[in-house]
Formats: structure tokens, sequence, C-alpha cells
């Protein structure tokens, strides 16, 4: 017996010894950090900021230039104030400064963009512990900042295009739009225009058909694809914007669920609208709808909102069913403004609302423990 027990004791001398480790979370790596993370953003958004600047000219640069800026000093200053450790080329700063200057008109002041850059860097995320930490998306709480301070200049410092526009003078003639009209058709944007077209056929005796075969026109839904269209600078070219956002979703820093939901909630809510609402001008109700729908779709910052700013990680659920539920608020929260409410946009609002309601989707769509059974459930059942 001896014998065996000493044979046994060798052996298990001679096997190689698996040694347990304890080691702190996460245990699951990726190659990915939050600096490439918000460096690949910045990368996804240079075809649309390019253009912007393409179409706009210098002031476009300018803007996104001193948003941008005042990001990083802002966060800056404020980090090495608190005696924190200074971060402003991690990315996230740039980020917020080119989603700001994105959402202002190309004509607004740059002291005033530096305001709400600081606002955004300081207020919306600092204050609330910093990257991570803040509840709302720190953009868009600029932008509404901005537009509660200085309504004037967040509404009417649009560029005015030249003759290549469909909103043009060239194009006056063939639309038989009074040329008083047409000047301030030309003046805003195509969202502006849309929620003041009582204004234009009753006040300024414009024909409902001529008007609206101009704004749902193949040549307009081409240029609301394209760019060449008033708004802000990231509201002129849905096709780059998509572009950088397909980059996004092959890298799998953002996923379908946000956008899908987004987009898509608010072209049903939209047609359904048209149908039971059909306007003036439209031949029949098959053939306007659709238009109507890319007009919305295309118009106003919601490409640039599903996709960049819906979608920020920090500021929305982390469930997919969280994200479908998020996405499909802020579609319905966007089109109760557009349609009835006072603004001609409804994108910031919608994201900044239903970012206060996060806590609540990732509570309601918690995760189960793996391992656990579910509520008003027992291991017999």
């Amino acid at each position: 017996m001896d014998l065996e027990k000493n044979e046994q004791e060798k052996k298990e001398s001679k096997a190689p010894k698996i040694e347990l480790v304890l080691s702190n979370p996460p245990h699951i790596r990726a190659p990915q950090s939050v600096t490439s993370i918000m460096w690949l953003v910045v990368v996804s958004l240079l075809p649309a900021l390019a253009f912007s600047v393409y179409l706009f000219g210098a002031k476009a640069l300018y803007l996104i230039a001193v948003s941008t800026g005042t990001a990083m000093v802002a966060e800056t200053l404020y980090q090495l104030a608190m005696r924190k450790k200074a971060t402003p080329f991690d990315g996230s700063a740039v980020i917020t400064g080119i989603l700001l200057a994105m959402n202002v008109p190309p004509d607004a002041p740059l002291w005033m963009v530096g305001i709400g850059s600081a606002f955004a860097i300081i207020i919306a995320k600092q204050l609330f512990g910093g990257l991570g930490f803040n509840i709302f998306n720190p953009a868009l709480a600029g932008r509404a900042f901005l537009l509660a301070s200085w309504p004037v200049y967040m509404a009417t410092a649009w560029h005015r295009f030249t003759d290549t526009n469909i909103l043009s003078r060239g194009i006056q003639n063939c639309s038989n739009i009074p040329p008083g009209a047409f000047d301030a058709i030309t003046g805003a944007t195509p969202l502006a225009v849309l929620k003041g077209a009582s204004k234009y056929i009753n006040e300024m005796n414009v024909q409902a058909d001529a008007f609206y075969t101009t704004l749902l026109s193949n040549q307009m839904l081409k240029s609301l694809a394209l760019g060449d269209i008033g708004g802000c600078l990231g509201e002129t070219s849905a096709l780059f914007l998509l572009a950088g956002a397909l980059l996004l979703l092959y890298k799998r820093i953002i996923t379908w669920h946000i956008p899908a939901s987004y987009m898509g909630t608010v072209a049903v809510f939209t047609a359904i609208y048209y149908f039971l609402n059909p306007v003036p001008g439209s031949e029949t109700v098959g053939h306007f709808i659709p238009r109507m729908v890319l007009f919305h779709l295309l118009s106003g910052g919601l490409v640039l909102g599903a996709f960049y700013m819906a979608t920020d990680m920090v500021t929305t659920p982390v469930t997919r069913k969280g994200m479908i539920l998020f996405g499909v608020g802020c579609g319905i929260i966007t089109c109760l403004i557009r349609l009835w409410g006072g603004y001609p946009e409804g994108v910031s609002y919608s994201i900044l609302l239903m970012n206060a309601t996060v806590p609540l989707i990732d509570k309601l769509f918690k995760p189960r423990v793996y391992g656990t059974f579910r509520k008003h459930t027992s291991h017999e059942e």
C-alpha cells in the first residue's frame, strides 16, 4: 500500500499545476479603447465636415475650429482646476466641439459658439463627473442652451444660396412664386418652409400646388440628399453623414438598433399623418406620401442625430430592446414637435428628453443574471 501511495504522489508531483488567478474586471477585453473609439468617430465625420466647408466657405471652418478648440481648452482648465488628469486629446472633447458646430447655423457669431461649447463641456459633462457620467448629450445640451439664450441667431443666421439651389431666384418662374415670398422661402431651412406653409399660401399669395410642387420636387429631394440646402452645418448632406455612419457600423462602434428604430418611427408616423391629412398639390395619396416621408427623413438634423448623437454610448440604453424603445421614443417626440410644436425641428429636444428616461429604460430591460430564474418562476416550474 505504501508503494502504491508513493507512486501516486510521484505522478501528482509530475503533473502540471493549474493555479486559479483572481483579477479585477473587465474580463472580456477588446483592442479598442475610449480614445481610439472617439477618434474613429471624428474620422467618420470628416466627409460631412469637408462638404460643409466646401458649401459655406471659410466661415464653416472657423465655427468648427472655435467650437472644437474651446471644448478642448474648457475641458483642460476644468480638469486642472479640479486636480484631475487633463485629457484634452482623448477625442471626447473634440467630438463635442464638432457636433456642437454642426448644430448651429453657418452664419452664427463665433463668440456665441465658443460660449455654447464651454457650456457643453463644463456644465453638461464635467459637473456630472466627466466622461461616462453625464446623463445628457453634451453637444445637444449646448445647442439647447444657445437656442434658449440667443434664439434670433439660432433661427436666422442661415446661408443664402445662389441660383444653383432649388429654392433660388433661378427657379422662381418655374414655380410661379411671387418674388417677396420667394425671398422669404430662400432664407429659411426646408423644415421651416414646411412649418410656415399656411403663411406662404394665405399671407403671401403663393399657390398651394406651386408651393408643394417645389418643396417636394425631384430637385429638392436631391438637394436634401446630396447637399446645397439651407440649414446647420450638419444638415446639409445626408449622403456624407451616412457614409461616415457606415464606417461606424462596420467597426461596430454603433449598432443599427437606435438609428433604424428612430428613422423608421419617423417614416411610419409621417406616412400615417399625411395619409390622414393630405395637403394641396398632391395628385394622388400614393404619389405624395413617399415624397413627404423622404422629405422628413432627409431634412433637418435627423440623420446626424440618429447616427451620431442618439447612439452616444454614455447617454443611451445598454440593451438592444432598450435601444429600440429609445429610438422609437425619439422618433415620436421628433414628429410631435415637427408637426404640432412651435419649432420646425425636434431632433435635439427629442434626444435630450429620451436621455432623461435612460435609467428607467435600463431598469425595465435589465438583463437577467446568468444562472438565475426570471421573476415569478421557481425551480419546480
